[in-house]
């Protein structure tokens, strides 16, 4: 297997920058894999193509306001923070730039919100262990500085709107540095559509890291180490996945990352679903077999990337490739504010 494997050509101008004017308007492109078909439709017919012999499983998890500016307390100079991932309360991993100078014992402020932070540690790939003090305001810190950090391929600056459509609807649990972008075409009226149809929706936890955006630098993609994730499932959604697989219903997992925590789940409690909290790293790639996952809802990912290996595995390289060359040619958007497909 190699990286180039993974490859296809995607025109600049179809990288949507902004997201459909209505999130159920984006376009549906349905694949059927036993029958081979290709279906072009919108996300609002997302109904007619599940039924009470399905059920939903979504990440409720809530992107952070984790970009911040602020000044070292010595000197007064300036620098950008992307805060990754809560280590324990108060300690996070953090991307600081300007990176120079930035080494253990620096001091940084927030202008004169009531909080400081200290490097603590410098990692080998350039990242920072930083600690707030009190470690109980960092989120209240997010809150009143915060930026919402759109992927680094929308090439703008977040607008007012950003900070409603770059989240899902239905998020709940505040943790990733970005959306979950499969739930984004989700509206509360396919929700209850969804409902009337009697399909039940069961909810899990993945907090998503800055690693989805991160490029494979190797020719072999089995040698990349993908960054860990954390993701949680309640005994509550335990007992309702396991009583909807028990009556032989098809698990249809909305987003990449309801698939990486679905899968990982299975894996580390061997089969048993019991409820978990956990971190993964679990890489999907051609040809790992699906032990929950039915079913699939995503949207289309960028060349040579992990998620798109994930896609591959779920429905053949050579499908996806296929698929992705018919929605350039058919003027699909693609990427986080893009266009959703169904793999049934």
């Amino acid at each position: 297997m190699k990286l180039t494997d993974f490859d296809y050509h995607l025109p600049e101008q179809q990288i949507a920058k902004y997201p459909a004017q209505k999130r159920d308007h984006s376009r549906l492109l349905v694949y059927d894999i036993k029958a081979d078909q290709i279906q072009h439709k919108k996300f609002f017919d997302l109904p007619d193509f599940l039924s009470e012999d399905d059920f939903l499983v979504i990440n409720t998890t809530r992107v952070l306001k984790a970009r911040l500016f602020g000044q070292k307390v010595k000197t007064g100079g300036k620098f950008e923070l992307l805060l990754l991932r809560e280590i324990e309360t108060g300690l996070w991993e953090s991307l600081v730039k300007p990176g120079r100078g930035m080494n253990p014992g620096i001091e940084l402020s927030f202008g004169e919100f009531p909080i400081r932070a200290e490097v603590i540690d410098v990692h080998a790939d350039g990242s920072r262990t930083l600690k707030f003090d009190p470690p109980q305001k960092v989120h209240d810190l997010m809150e009143d500085q915060g930026i919402i950090p759109l992927p680094p391929y929308i090439q703008r600056q977040p607008e007012e709107s950003d900070y409603d459509r770059y989240q899902t609807v239905y998020n709940h649990y505040r943790g990733s540095v970005a959306a979950p972008t499969a739930g984004l075409h989700f509206t509360p009226e396919i929700l209850r559509g969804l409902k009337d149809k009697g399909i039940e929706i069961a909810e899990i936890i993945l907090d998503i890291g800055w690693g989805t955006f991160q490029p494979i630098r190797v020719d072999d993609p089995r040698r990349h180490q993908i960054e860990s994730e954390k993701y949680r499932i309640e005994p509550e959604t335990a007992l309702k996945i396991k009583r909807l697989r028990g009556q032989g219903k098809k698990l249809v997992a909305v987003g990449t990352t309801s698939v990486r925590a679905l899968e990982s789940w299975y894996e580390q409690t061997d089969g048993s679903l019991e409820p978990i909290s956990r971190d993964t790293d679990l890489f999907i790639y051609p040809p790992y077999q699906f032990k929950l996952v039915d079913k699939l809802i995503t949207n289309f990912h960028l060349p040579k990337s992990t998620l798109l290996m994930l896609v591959s595995a779920f429905a053949g390289r050579e499908n996806i490739l296929r698929i992705y060359n018919e929605a350039v040619a058919e003027g699909y958007r693609f990427f986080s504010y893009g266009d959703s497909m169904l793999i049934l």
